[in-house]
């Protein structure tokens, strides 16, 4: 069928349904929609066989709905009505949530159900589990109605009326430091993790905070700022503490948004930061155990975990040097097979555009950013003593999905969404793609990859050849999957000889070109652009931190693509050049 996805934003769960879909065999085009925008026109100009949006803030408009088929993903169980559906179920405790597919009316959620699916809700941040769980249910759920329409013989079921939940305000997601909770606290900061933040006043000024972890040693004054740690800011609750690991500045009259920084940067940068206790992370913390920190290491036998998770996938400078310190320190412990990743959500979204933005000179955070990123990639690349694995429990992207194919194998769960590209940024990119995507997939792919700039699901990029091994799990059970595979690894006989093999091979690399010249000619064309005040890059940067919408939907989006095994797979021959500009 010819599929046409509208939606507010070519998200992650827009970009997954993107994927599946043409996996599946199906035509699909994409077109992004807002307040007061020609809908009904644009529609007739496709005029597919189904409408399906994945992410609509506004109302679909009666012409389009009267005259198409209009399905509306709902992150939310049958019945659930409201445009703050999923902030709601995380800060109210929900334990288990869902996903609805109905058919778009004159009424917000209120039209006839073609599928539903259900999921837990485990304790994390609302994107996270939009990304995760909610994700995995609206596929399944999408999935299904795709099928139920295409059989032509379905007929949805009509839902019981129940009243809308309104928009949850600020005052609803406001904390009293006083009387609330370690728990209450953290449901609420997690339930407006990424957008919109949760308004509170916090040494003099007015701030947003994002995100929020436990921490379950340190006690305080409520309200009070207790340490520090890798960017973050310890909190004093009632009973506890949180950790905080961004801020942002409130919006100024007639300025931009601000973007979200780390919290100790971000209080910099106002003259507000006070001298805390850098607390260092004891042996056992990481992003996913009780202690936390955004880094962490563990061994199993011969094997190492090096778990990293930083919010929105996004790496600064300062970021990127201290994994590469903890990479280097888990290279020098006696293990055969170190993971990298191996948490649930993104692996690494590349250089961090916030923090870049936010510089005083945004083309010297650039290039100190790109030259971070490649120390670390070279490193990966470098190490030739033992096997590296690039564990994806959730999406990577540009500079972060090169991050992952510098591993030996790339492994990643069924429900990961890659986008191994740098054009929509206007960047060419640097860390070592022109070296590690040709060598997976092919010169003429890789060029293909990097120029059409549409997502790939877990799947394709298995069979094409970007990621060794999919992982057919929920998002909560990557990180066991993960470490049962890879201690197997590091058991078997032919590993030792893989090592070996693996010395020879980058010794015969290096010989025919060096990385440095692989690194040199990337980041010229990478230096070129930061420091050209007329790069599109900078337009596009301040778009994406401020979130602004495109005049139009991207013309590589509204084409009708075909299937993903008709459009990428490997050609008989694949004697095309070398990758070219992005």
């Amino acid at each position: 069928m010819y599929v046409l996805l509208v939606a507010s934003a070519f998200n992650s769960l827009t970009q997954r349904v993107h994927a599946e879909l043409r996996d599946h065999g199906h035509r699909v085009a994409v077109e992004l929609a807002g307040p007061g925008d020609p809908l009904a026109e644009t529609v007739r100009r496709h005029h597919p066989d189904l409408v399906l949006a994945p992410m609509l803030r506004t109302a679909v408009p009666e012409d389009v709905w009267a005259a198409y088929t209009c399905l509306v993903v709902h992150p939310g169980p049958l019945g659930d009505r409201g445009p703050s559906s999923l902030d709601r179920a995380v800060q109210d405790g929900e334990t288990r949530w869902g996903v609805t597919v109905l058919q778009a009316n004159a009424e917000m959620d209120a039209g006839d159900v073609w599928a539903t699916a259900d999921c837990p809700v485990p304790p994390v941040g609302k994107s996270d589990l939009y990304r995760g769980e909610i994700a995995d249910a609206a596929l399944e759920a999408v999935l299904l109605a795709v099928e139920r329409f295409a059989s032509g013989t379905y007929v949805p079921r009509p839902q019981e009326p129940r009243p809308a939940r309104p928009f949850l305000r600020q005052g609803e997601r406001r904390i009293d430091w006083e009387a609330d909770t370690t728990e209450r606290v953290l449901r609420v900061l997690r339930a407006a993790d990424s957008q919109p933040g949760v308004r509170d006043h916090l040494l003099g000024a007015d701030w947003y905070l994002h995100g929020g972890h436990r921490e379950d040693d340190l006690r305080g004054r409520p309200g009070e700022l207790l340490a520090t740690r890798a960017g973050a800011v310890c909190r004093a609750t009632a009973d506890g503490a949180v950790w905080i690991p961004e801020l942002r500045a409130p919006r100024a009259p007639d300025a931009p948004p601000t973007p979200r920084l780390p919290a100790t940067l971000a209080l910099a940068r106002a003259d507000r930061l006070p001298p805390l206790p850098e607390l260092p992370a004891p042996p056992d913390a990481g992003p996913y155990r009780p202690a936390w920190s955004d880094i962490g290491y563990r061994e199993d036998g011969r094997t190492g975990f090096l778990t990293f998770s930083f919010p929105g996938g996004a790496m600064s400078t300062a970021h990127c040097r201290r994994l590469l310190d903890a990479y280097r320190a888990a290279c020098a412990r006696p293990t055969t097979v170190l993971v990298l990743g191996g948490g649930r959500d993104f692996f690494s979204n590349g250089i961090h555009l916030g923090v870049i933005e936010a510089a005083d000179d945004p083309a010297e955070e650039s290039w100190a950013n790109i030259n971070a990123m490649d120390d670390l990639v070279e490193a990966v690349l470098t190490t030739t003593d033992r096997l590296v694995v690039s564990a994806l429990g959730g999406n990577a992207a540009a500079g972060g999905a090169m991050l992952a194919l510098a591993a030996d194998e790339v492994w990643c769960r069924s429900g990961v969404v890659l986008n191994p590209h740098y054009r929509l940024m206007g960047l060419y990119g640097s860390e070592y793609w022109t070296y590690t995507l040709p060598l997976r997939v092919g010169p003429g792919l890789a060029v293909r990859l990097t120029s059409e700039a549409l997502p790939l699901g877990a799947a394709a990029a298995h069979r094409l050849g970007l990621v060794d091994r999919t992982v057919p799990c929920a998002p909560g059970d990557f990180a066991d999957e993960t470490q049962r595979l890879a201690v197997r690894l590091a058991d078997l006989p032919a590993t030792a000889s893989r090592i070996a093999t693996k010395k020879a091979t980058r010794e015969l690399h290096e010989a025919r070109r060096p990385l440095a010249a692989y690194r040199a000619a990337e980041l010229a064309r990478m230096r070129r652009t930061f420091f050209d005040p007329d790069a599109s890059y900078h337009a596009l940067r301040r778009a994406f931190v401020r979130k602004e919408r495109p005049a139009a939907t991207p013309p590589h989006l509204t084409r009708a693509a075909a299937d993903r095994r008709g459009v990428t797979g490997l050609a008989a021959s694949d004697a095309a050049p070398g990758p070219g500009s992005c």
